[in-house]
């Protein structure tokens, strides 16, 4: 019995890579379904990050009001 050549194996290693990534592909949609992703409304972190950076450039002053204009 022959043993195989390279180009043989090199094309079944890439048809298992994109099956496994297929098979993964399937298996995130299908949990994304059941558990979506959910935007808060209002980002902490945004509003830490612009007061942080507005408390550095202007000390003593204060963020009352965030607003976003379109």
């Amino acid at each position: 019995m022959g043993s195989p050549d390279i180009l043989s194996i090199c094309i079944s290693a890439i048809i298992t890579v994109f099956l496994i990534l297929g098979g993964l592909a399937v298996s995130i949609q299908i949990i994304t379904r059941f558990f979506p992703f959910r935007q808060l409304k209002e980002d902490t972190t945004i509003y830490a990050a612009i007061t942080t950076s507005h408390a550095a450039i202007y000390p003593g002053t204060k963020i009352t009001k965030i607003e976003e204009i379109k």
